[in-house]
């Protein structure tokens, strides 16, 4: 029978930043999720206006409600006296309504920790506003660009990898996709080996004030 395939990445395909890039990808031949990128495919020819999709979070369609939604659980559990954190990597952070949100993410209770190699418009460590948010960039051998944004939903955690940065730009002007890790093994693979390494850095990370 026929079987649809779907490569993901959170970087592009240009040959020549490939050899100085840190990206990450994921192959599969999951339906949910190929059924989603055959409908972004329809949607980018005009074919598809479609506002929902199962698996994906797709901008300038969904992408940022669905981020939005993840930032708000997490807040929730925060106020619930259960256990809340995230941690974020991206290139960029400038975007100013996820901004204001991780700044009411950190005065609820929630332990934010970001990993942005570039910009980073956010002030970490405001006494009352961003208390909880800890900031560290990383620039090393290769150009860190993978984007991966976990999330520790009250002992169910959730790891998305994706291409958009958090700015406007990519939110609300660009096609950019949010894909989820859904195999455990996998995405604690990512936790341990990108995110955790990246915040036991002691050579190379630069701590904002």
């Amino acid at each position: 029978g026929l079987r649809r395939y779907v490569h993901l990445g959170t970087g592009n395909y240009n040959p020549v930043t490939a050899r100085v890039y840190t990206d990450l990808s994921y192959f599969t031949c999951r339906e949910d999720i190929t059924e989603d990128a055959s409908e972004v495919f329809n949607f980018l020819t005009g074919y598809s206006k479609r506002e929902g999709f199962k698996k994906l979070a797709v901008a300038p369609v969904n992408l940022r409600e669905s981020f939005i939604r993840m930032l708000d659980r997490e807040i929730e559990h925060a106020r619930q006296g259960k256990p809340a954190r995230m941690i974020l990597k991206m290139n960029s952070l400038t975007d100013v309504r996820t901004m204001e949100k991780l700044y009411e993410a950190s005065k609820a209770g929630v332990k934010v920790d970001l990993i942005v190699r570039g910009i980073c418009c956010l002030r970490p460590g405001v006494k009352g506003i961003s208390e909880n948010v800890r900031v560290i960039s990383i620039v090393g051998r290769f150009l860190e660009h993978s984007r991966v944004f976990y999330f520790a939903n009250n002992g169910k955690p959730e790891l998305y990898l994706s291409s958009a940065d958090l700015m406007e730009r990519n939110l609300d002007r660009r096609v950019e996709l949010m894909f989820p890790i859904e195999d455990p093994a996998l995405a604690e693979s990512i936790k341990t080996q990108v995110l955790d390494t990246a915040l036991r850095d002691n050579q190379h990370a630069r701590l904002l004030h």
